[in-house]
């Protein structure tokens, strides 16, 4: 699966990177990471499971899309919108 960074996270110093297990992606901010985001197959397409890292708070991601990858993008956009940037 392949990403780029989103503009928005990329203008605020951070990037989006694939985890180890090849379907985790993490947002490093302050080269940390600080939410992960996992595709889930619901009802044959895909949701996001987006937390917190910090505190492994899960985060409301509504939604579903066609692909993992989709998932990932849309999560993305979730969590933009939760942190109140744009």
């Amino acid at each position: 699966m392949s990403l780029q960074t989103p503009d928005w996270l990329a203008r605020r110093g951070g990037t989006a990177k694939l985890g180890s297990d090849g379907q985790t992606w993490f947002v490093i901010l302050d080269s940390k990471p600080n939410y992960a985001l996992t595709p889930v197959p619901v009802g044959g397409n895909f949701s996001c499971y987006l937390r917190q890292t910090i505190n492994g708070r899960r985060l409301n991601c509504p939604g579903s899309w066609t692909s993992a990858e989709d998932a990932i993008r849309g999560g993305l956009e979730v969590l933009r919108k939760l942190l109140g940037w744009e």
